[in-house]
């Protein structure tokens, strides 16, 4: 058995890896989509102001945009070096997806990044807007096919096990390809990214209304950002009760670990507002509730019920006990038998085998499990309540903070009076990191939710990592935190500093846009941007 150590270690060094990149991924999400609509306005009025917009805000988007690339490639190749048997046994349906974004997405975007930025004066104002818009439904394609990937981790289906193999193998492409928990995580990640990309540009477009700067080019962005970020922070919403909908149909336990639902409840079930989960004692300390909200977020009725951990542990019970039947079955069919009633057997009960697998965290062979074991790793089947719990609440906290910032930044923004609010341009400036914090909140809800399993339901964790030695991990950890802070820092510092010279840098003179500050100030909304 490989050690805990190991396990722990390895997963440490994935999540952190991931958080890195996913620092950059939601801004070039947001940005492609923006500086398409910014082209798109230069393309339609031929005002050099937009085609200013589309440089400035173009250059911090290839800041970006390199260095997610480059946290983005070593995720890949730990799949390999880190989680070898995860590869060896799901890589025929995980790596499909994945192919397909290299191929498809990765490829487009990267090609067409370079003729943005080299393109200006080699391709006509239609080609290059195109080219644009290109460059921004690459970068969606790409963040589609690796929540698709994503996705069958959460929700496996369209695959079968193979006694043969070993291995897991796919049945039917398009049922991974629409596997309803990947088409969620994607228009709920999406449009989490356009929200971050609206709050960047909002900040740094308030930055300059404070400094009295810049004004005609401050103005024209925070109009489109504020009106581009307001349907994008309502479509995160939407999209968000839909998830805990689709949470509460195929992922019960990451549901009442969010909710820290212990109990099952009469329905319609009530939402936490607040509370201290308990997991030793299985309660939450000083809950308030809100009737009925559970219920209708997670099952659309107040007629359906909201199944608590203790149930769910209790099931999960009764699958492991299955599994140590489908886990002596295959033994014997490896060992030879391969009767018509030994297959038939093993086949009843081959969608419990990953729960029988949990035991051998504790057992070598789980058939030889005691009942201490056997209910230890049904106790040990749902995730750590009390992290889920929090980062939830953080994610939507935020998420309503920023419905309430940029919603007020479109209504002044559309009145022409925006850089009159002085509170506002502050807040937009303090609550930059807002999106970003509430992207990690929700990566750390969708993944950690899903533990203990690497492959929900299949393939537990603690089976999937490489056997690598403490010192390679250690070493590799230390490696990966070191030069990934150095180009964080390295972004920082670029975005700051090109932040600080403003578009003004973009001539060599004074602006030489076609209007005038003083005719500009008559711009008074969105639609006049």
């Amino acid at each position: 058995m490989i050690s805990e150590s190991v396990v722990d270690l390895s997963r440490l060094q994935f999540a952190i890896t991931a958080f890195y990149h996913f620092l950059f991924v939601p801004l070039t999400l947001g940005l492609s989509f923006i500086l398409a609509i910014m082209e798109s306005a230069y393309v339609m009025t031929g005002k050099q102001v937009y085609q200013d917009m589309v440089k400035f805000w173009g250059k911090l988007f290839g800041i970006n945009f390199a260095l997610g690339v480059t946290t983005g490639l070593t995720m890949e190749f730990q799949f390999g070096t880190n989680w070898a048997y995860y590869s060896h046994y799901v890589g025929d349906i995980f790596g499909a997806p994945l192919a397909i974004e290299g191929l498809m997405a990765f490829f487009l975007e990267s090609t067409f990044i370079g003729l943005f930025f080299f393109g200006w004066d080699r391709l006509t104002k239609v080609q290059h807007l195109m080219v644009t818009w290109l460059v921004a439904i690459g970068s969606n394609m790409s963040a589609l096919w690796i929540l698709i990937a994503n996705g069958w981790m959460q929700n496996p289906v369209g695959a079968e096990f193979n006694f043969d193999t070993m291995r897991m193998e796919m049945m039917s492409f398009s049922e991974v390809i629409f596997n309803p928990v990947a088409q969620v995580k994607f228009v709920h990640t999406v449009s989490a990214g356009y929200v971050t990309g609206a709050m960047f540009v909002l900040a740094i477009s308030a930055y300059y209304m404070l400094k009295k700067r810049d004004l005609p080019f401050a103005r024209r962005s925070f109009a489109i950002a504020s009106s581009f970020g307001l349907a994008s922070i309502l479509s995160v919403i939407v999209l968000g009760d839909e998830s805990g909908y689709e949470i509460g149909e195929v992922q019960k336990v990451k549901l009442a670990a969010i909710e820290a639902e212990w109990e099952t409840h009469e329905p319609p079930a009530a939402f936490t507002l607040f509370g201290i989960p308990d997991q030793e004692n299985m309660e939450t300390d000083y809950a308030i509730k809100i009737p009925y909200a559970l219920g209708l977020i997670a099952t659309r009725s107040v007629t359906e019920e909201v199944k608590g951990l203790k149930d769910l542990i209790a099931e999960h019970e009764i699958k492991i006990r299955n599994g140590i039947v489908a886990y002596d079955l295959l033994t014997q069919i490896k060992a030879g038998d391969r009767s018509e009633a030994t297959i038939a057997e093993f086949r009843s009960r081959v969608d419990d085998l990953g729960y029988g697998l949990l035991l051998k965290k504790y057992v070598e062979n789980p058939v030889n499990a005691t009942e201490e074991q056997i209910k230890l790793a049904a106790q040990n089947s749902i995730p750590r309540v009390a992290p889920m719990f929090w980062t939830f609440r953080i994610m939507v906290g935020l998420g309503f903070i920023m419905l309430v910032l940029i919603g007020l930044s479109f209504y002044y923004s559309a009145k022409g009076t925006a850089e009159r609010q002085k509170y506002l341009l502050r807040a937009l400036i303090i609550a930059l990191p807002a999106p970003w914090i509430a992207c990690e909140m929700g990566w750390f809800v969708a993944e950690f939710g899903r533990q203990p399993w690497s492959i929900g339901g299949i393939l537990p964790t603690h089976l999937s990592v490489s056997t690598r030695s403490i010192q390679d991990l250690y070493m590799s950890l230390a490696g990966f935190i070191g030069f990934y802070t150095l180009l964080l820092i390295a972004e920082m510092y670029l975005m700051i500093r090109f932040a600080r010279l403003g578009p003004s840098s973009l001539h060599t003179g004074r602006y030489h846009w076609e209007q005038s500050e003083e005719n500009d100030s008559a711009l008074t909304s969105p639609a006049q941007a």
